[in-house]
């Protein structure tokens, strides 16, 4: 009998994605492992590996189909094998309700076991003792022969990311890590290449990518549900410019840029907490203070698009931890690595569209949130001071919020906050 390729749960929350690209034609021999078709959720870009060595005999699902999690998206076996028919696949093809995924082990996974260093390693997707296992850590783990059981996960509930397969391959000492190191980190970006730039010609009509459409989905329900205002403040940098000055040579000693982004997730976070009505989402039964404070970044992938990954539990940061999950998120943003769950769970959203030279904006809220901060451009201009005319960095910064929770005072209490902390900064 062929195997199914079933489509997995690549999150906690994830019920359903998108089939974004089939990477292998039907007929093709795969190996197991293989990656085998490109899977669109919340805006991330997920590689499913073939569950099996054997021929891709039928694709199922095309492009831009949406499916939901446990759905048979293609078979794969031997030339000449037959596929089942309608009635045969319906006995055992795995449908999922959204009422199914209400607990997570109720969602079958591909049976697909992993032989190394006599024990069996989880496949990618959902282990019951180990959690959510990406592809990344699967292919490093079957390549290298890594026992994941071993391996101690720092993620968020314990999951095992690719740092953390690094430095359990570092601590080795069978193999020399100098050696496995190298391999790893080539296997972990092998599969997760950016696609190249679309190239578009007066006349053309282009196609809509997945994350094109959702981004498009996104914005017009998010008019379409919260009467949207925007207020607008600047404030003087000279002390967050003199303090990067500073830090940045102490910052990068262990591998960390400080960006001006850092100082504006530190300064929106203490904004939040003198403010929690920000931190809130608006229902029928009233207004939802969030308990913690997940800072969503906005994110630019290029013409491939926007994605706003998700600082978690902002508010136990320090200034040290804002830059490095800020170039941790943003670089595996860009090399397509993050995971469904790093995409979800934001209370609030930062934008810094200045980076492309804009002096200030009127973003979007991205829903359900109560509002998104926009940061200019760092300028300098001439303001007066005292009465005195001086030069000083100056940033505009803008606060799209929902009118449903905020009036305009307590808006611009909010945001006269985040100015009073970048321009009073002393740590």
């Amino acid at each position: 009998m062929p195997t199914q390729v079933i489509m997995p749960q690549l999150g906690e929350s994830v019920i359903e994605g998108t089939i974004s690209k089939w990477l292998v034609a039907e007929g093709t021999q795969v190996n197991e492992y293989d990656p085998l078709v490109e899977v669109n959720t919340d805006k991330v870009d997920t590689e499913i590996p073939s569950p099996t060595k054997g021929v891709l005999l039928k694709i199922l699902v095309d492009e831009g189909a949406v499916v939901e999690v446990g759905t048979n998206l293609a078979w794969i076996g031997s030339p000449g094998d037959a596929i089942p028919d309608a009635d045969e696949v319906a006995d055992f093809v795995i449908s999922a309700t959204k009422d199914d995924l209400d607990g997570v082990e109720s969602i079958p996974e591909p049976k697909m076991q992993m032989e190394v260093a006599h024990s069996s390693a989880p496949t990618p997707g959902r282990d019951q003792k180990l959690g959510f296992i990406s592809p990344v850590v699967a292919k490093i783990a079957s390549e290298l022969n890594v026992d994941l059981t071993l391996v101690t996960g720092t993620g968020q509930n314990g999951r095992i990311t690719k740092k953390d397969i690094l430095a359990y391959i570092n601590s080795r000492k069978k193999v020399p890590a100098q050696e496995l190191i190298p391999r790893a980190e080539k296997i972990a970006k092998s599969p997760t290449s950016l696609p190249a730039e679309v190239q578009v010609r007066p006349g053309d009509v282009v196609s809509l990518t997945p994350v094109r459409r959702a981004i498009a989905e996104h914005m017009v329900h998010s008019k379409h549900t919260s009467p949207h205002v925007t207020t607008i403040m600047e404030a003087d940098l000279s002390r967050i410019v003199n303090h990067r000055e500073s830090n940045k040579s102490a910052f990068a000693s262990d591998g960390i840029k400080l960006t001006f982004t850092a100082y504006f997730v530190a300064a929106t976070v203490a904004a939040l907490k003198a403010y929690p009505i920000v931190n809130s989402s608006w229902s029928d039964e009233g207004i939802i203070i969030h308990k913690e404070i997940n800072i969503g970044m906005a994110t630019s992938l290029g013409e491939a698009g926007l994605i706003v990954p998700v600082i978690k539990n902002a508010d136990a940061l320090s200034l040290l931890g804002y830059a490095r999950s800020i170039n941790d998120l943003a670089d595996r943003a860009r090399a397509k690595q993050l995971n469904p769950d790093e995409v979800q769970g934001g209370t609030f959203t930062i934008t810094n569209h200045g980076i492309s030279g804009s002096l200030f904006a009127t973003p979007i809220i991205n829903q359900p949130q109560c509002g998104i901060l926009g940061v200019g451009a760092i300028q300098k201009r001439v303001v007066a001071i005292d009465d005195a005319i001086g030069i000083r960095p100056m940033v505009y910064l803008s606060l799209t919020f929902d009118h449903r929770i905020l009036d305009g005072a307590s808006a611009d209490y909010f945001l006269a906050k985040v100015v009073e902390s970048l321009e009073n900064w002393t740590i």
